[in-house]
């Protein structure tokens, strides 16, 4: 009994030191194992979740930026992609706003009217304005010169000349020339081929009388008397150097007259060349000609004996 006993204890006290310890020992082991395998559990969902945000980043940002931090390069890209459609927002808005303008109905475009245009569109408007403002003003000078010289030709006494306005414009004219020196043999032609006047026809430009008329003989044809092809007439004072703004169209045509008789002009009487009617286009061509011949040699009063 007793060494039943004796034998009961020590079974207990073996169980006691060497079961007691491992125990506590496989405990905080098992502890630490469940533990270890809690975190390699969370890091591996930690892995996962962190690995899903970076495929999201990947899918916004194509460019392919690994994580959500930017380094130097990303930083600048990320921000010249955020500003980009910031700038051009004012542009989309003022493009938007002025179709809106456009299209829209008519209290729309009363309202834009309303507030005038832009400082562009004024400055424009203010440039153009001076050359229309100082043509208006050439017109008004040359209409009310032109209108005082008709009204002093109708006031002639002695019929020297008569005008009749082309197609009813005050700026080109007929003028009939209807005396020369009646001892000129110019005179004795009109007498003899019972021509009653010379017609020529004169254009004002629109600086007159700051420039001269374009002045050129229509009929008849006439041969010599400083009248060349065309009709064109071989006068310093029709130039821009030889005209002055004082001279009036009786005066023109006076002076017209007497060059005439001194160069001897006369009315052609050749067969066929005396029914070629003068050309304006060729007028024109031969002024200009005998312009720059006496602009580089210099104008030649002509001779006594020119008569």
């Amino acid at each position: 009994m007793a060494t039943l006993l004796r034998k009961i204890g020590l079974i207990r006290l073996h169980n006691r030191d060497t079961e007691d310890p491992k125990h506590h020992h496989n405990h905080r082991g098992g502890g630490q194992q469940s533990a270890s395998l809690r975190g390699k559990g969370g890091s591996k969902s930690g892995g996962h979740k962190q690995q899903q945000q970076q495929q999201q980043q990947q899918q916004q940002y194509p460019g392919g930026a690994g994580d959500a931090s930017p380094g130097p390069g990303k930083g600048k890209g990320k921000r010249a992609a955020e500003l980009a459609p910031r700038d051009k927002a004012p542009a989309a808005a003022a493009a938007a706003a002025a179709a809106a303008a456009g299209a829209g109905g008519p209290r729309e475009r009363a309202a834009g009217a309303r507030a005038g245009p832009g400082p562009a569109v004024a400055a424009a408007a203010g440039s153009s304005l001076v050359p229309a403002a100082r043509q208006q003003h050439c017109t008004q000078v040359r209409s009310r010169r032109l209108m005082k010289e008709l009204q002093d030709i109708a006031r002639l006494s002695d019929r020297f000349i008569s005008v009749e306005l082309v197609d009813e414009s005050l700026f080109d004219w007929n003028v009939k020339l209807h005396q020369v020196d009646k001892d000129s043999v110019l005179w004795q032609d009109m007498k003899e081929t019972n021509t009653e006047f010379i017609l020529l026809n004169l254009t004002f430009p629109d600086n007159f009388p700051f420039s001269p008329p374009f002045m050129r003989v229509l009929s008849p044809r006439l041969e010599n008397g400083y009248v060349l092809d065309g009709g064109a007439i071989c006068m310093e004072l029709l130039t821009p150097r030889g005209w002055s703004s004082a001279y009036t169209v009786e005066a023109v045509m006076r002076q017209f007259a007497a060059s005439l008789v001194k160069g001897q002009g006369r009315i052609c009487r050749k067969a066929g060349k005396s029914k070629k009617s003068f050309s304006r286009k060729e007028a024109e061509a031969t002024f200009k000609s005998l312009v720059k011949t006496h602009e580089k040699y210099g104008w030649v009063t002509p001779p006594v004996s020119d008569g």
